[in-house]
C-alpha cells in the first residue's frame, strides 16, 4: 500500500508564462522552469530569489554565494 503519494494535476506546465498573484513577488512575471506536482509547487524564472552559500570546491576554492530561484506554491501563480 502506497502512502503519502497523491496524484495532482496542476493548471501550469513547464515553459508556461505566468504572473505571481500573491506573496512577496506579487506582480512579477516569468516562465515556469520546473514543476513539482506532488508538492504543488513551481519554480518561476526571476521569482523567489534566495541566496545560497556554497562550500569551497576545486573550481571555486573560496566558496561562493549564489542566487537562485526557489519553489513557490502553484496556487500563487496564474497563466498570462
Amino acid at each position: 500500500m502506497k502512502t503519502g503519494i497523491k496524484k495532482v494535476k496542476l493548471h501550469v506546465r513547464k515553459d508556461d508564462s505566468v504572473v505571481v498573484i500573491s506573496g512577496n513577488d506579487k506582480g512579477k512575471a516569468g516562465k515556469v522552469l520546473k514543476v513539482y506536482p506532488q508538492k504543488c509547487r513551481v519554480i518561476v524564472e526571476g521569482v523567489n530569489i534566495r541566496k545560497r552559500h556554497m562550500k569551497p570546491t576545486q573550481t571555486q576554492p573560496q566558496g561562493a554565494i549564489i542566487e537562485r530561484e526557489f519553489p513557490i506554491h502553484a496556487s500563487n501563480v496564474k497563466k498570462s
